[in-house]
This record gives C-alpha cells, structure tokens and sequence, in this order.
C-alpha cells in the first residue's frame, strides 16, 4: 500500500504560500476500495462519540491518542462560517482507510473549548471505468471524510479526529493548527467570480495537449468562461492531472467527466491547467490562477446562470458532491 509522499504543490501568488501541513491523499490497494460510483457512507451518529468538556488537548487525554492512524486536511483555505472540511485518515504504513467511523473536534485556539463532535461521512472518489484516465493511477485517492465545522471566528484553530476502533476510541491531532480568514483573495460562493477568459480547443488549433495534461485530454475545452458566464451553469475545475502533487487532481477531473455525460447539455464543463507550458514551475502559473488567488490545487467552481458561485471545493470531490451541486441549477 501506498501512503502520502508529497504535500500539496504550493502555488505562491506573491505573499502567499500553502501552509505545509497540508498533505496528500493517498490510497489503498484495490481491494479496499469502494465500488466505483458508490453512494457516500452517512456520517455515524453524534451520540457514537464524546462530549467535549475542556480543550482539544484535554479531549484526546481522555479520549486516549494513537501514532497509528494520521489524519491531515485535504485543504488549506478556511474561512468563517459552516465550513466543508475534508480530510485523509492513514494508517501506520501509509495506507488510506477508507471504512473508519471518525469525528472531528475544533477549538479556537490552544486554550479555546472543544466543539463538536461532527461526525464525517466518506465520500467516494472513484469512477465508473470508462472514465478513468491513464494519468489517474492505483496510487491516487480513492475517498475522502467530510465534515462540517462550524468555524465562527478568524485566527488559529485546533483540531483532532477521534476514530472508533474496535478496541476502543483514540483521538489524533490533525495538523499543528490552521488559520481560518474572514474572507480571502480566492471567489467565495454568493459572490460573482473574475469573467477570464478560459483557452479552449478551438483556439488552440486542434493542439489540446497544450492547455491538458490528462491521458486522454479531457472533453472539457470547449467553453470559454468569459462568454458563458451569467449565460448558463458552469462547472469550473482548475487541476492538472499530470503534473500534481496531490493525488487527487486526476481524479476529480474523472469525476468531472463522469457528470458531464448526464449533465453536459445543461451546463458548461471547463477544465483549467495549473502551469503555462505545463511544466511544473510553482513560479509560472497561468494568468487564470492568478486571477482566482489559488494557491493550491485543486479547486472547483461551481456556478449558476446568473453568474454566481453556488459551491467551492478546495481538494477531493465525489461524483455525488458535484451531481448535488450542479443538480438544483439545472433543475
């Protein structure tokens, strides 16, 4: 099995840098892999783990902590509010488990108290087989937890999971801490995303492989998003599934295909590259990256016909996710 070797490439926009606790998803061999398309494992019940009464660091001395499992987010962007927070869970050799009933638990800052639980539910990364491509390989994610944490206020975070075993609970920190802003450079939903201009098959002369680097290049290149934008629903995804770092660029863009063949006449589907040239360079991003603000990949953009971003995912995403994000636009 095959743990998280690289964090997430950091895409420096000036100032900015990718927190470093931000690791990759991994995966398990096949034969702990969910079905392709499987529906998203409920998160367990709230009353299957402890009611926090101190802080982070006094709920996993009573919970108990474990070196064998590792829990790092799948992103490093958060900002005040509900928040959808998804993460890894590893264990000892580096293998991701796909099948745990975990919750996570928040803190504002070292001395804050612990809120929670909230449970995650597990949300299925793979696809059915003909839309997987050759860039996308038994190494790359295969799911992701999701929880929703409540963050209401800016500055620094705590968090740990606590995962029920069956020899009991045990409680793992994830990351150091992270940093949730009141607002930040890159397009928030409600709000109306920069109208860039988005290279697109025709334009390129027939010469896809210049603006994507998946194996087969992806059929989401004929859109360009200054002329659909406020005209009709977009699908938005930046990643480069050659190039990234993460494990889970190729992967999303197979979900993304997935959804586009139910829903490719009621939306556009646009996939943006990360690099000019792609070539792997965190210095020289395309113009549209930098428009966005990303300092990471990948990113999805879900947007209504009025030109309005409805959802915003930072990493991981499942097929359900995006068929429930775009379904009500097209509805």
């Amino acid at each position: 099995m095959i743990g998280p070797r690289s964090s997430r490439v950091a895409l420096p926009n000036t100032a900015l840098a990718l927190t470093a606790t931000v690791v990759a998803l991994g995966a398990c061999g096949a034969d702990d892999s969910p079905p392709a398309g499987s529906e998203p494992v409920p998160a367990p019940a709230v009353s299957a783990f402890p009611k926090p009464s101190g802080t982070i660091e006094d709920l996993m001395s009573e919970v108990g902590t474990t070196d064998q499992i590792v829990a790092p987010p799948s992103g490093a962007t958060f900002a005040v509010g509900d928040e959808r927070f998804g993460f890894a869970l590893f264990d000892v050799g580096g293998g991701q488990i796909l099948d745990a009933d975990v919750a996570i638990y928040a803190a504002h800052g070292a001395a804050g108290k612990a809120l929670g639980p909230f449970p995650a539910r597990f949300e299925d990364l793979t696809t059915e087989p003909e839309f997987v491509a050759q860039t996308t390989t038994p190494d790359d994610a295969k799911g992701v937890y999701v929880s929703e944490i409540p963050f209401d206020k800016t500055g620094e975070w705590r968090l740990a999971a606590v995962v029920n075993r069956p020899d009991g609970q045990a409680a793992t920190p994830i990351a150091t801490s992270i940093l949730v802003k009141d607002q930040s450079q890159i397009p928030a939903v409600g709000e109306q995303p920069p109208p860039i201009h988005t290279p697109t098959l025709a334009e390129t002369g027939g010469d896809i492989e210049s603006i994507d680097t998946r194996v087969p290049p992806s059929s989401m290149h004929d859109d360009d998003l200054a002329r659909v934008l406020g005209r009709e629903p977009v699908v938005l995804l930046f990643a480069t599934p050659a190039l990234c770092q993460s494990r889970v660029c190729g992967p999303v863009v197979d979900v993304a295909e997935q959804v586009k063949a139910t829903y490719g006449d009621e939306a556009a589907f646009i996939h943006m590259e990360i690099y000019k040239n792609n070539e792997l360079d965190p210095t020289n991003l395309r113009p549209q990256v930098i428009d966005y603000g990303l300092r990471s990949e990948p990113w999805l953009f879900v947007i209504d016909e009025s030109g309005e971003i409805t959802t915003r995912i930072e990493g991981a995403f499942s097929v359900n996710e995006l068929e429930d994000a775009l379904e009500p636009l097209v509805d």
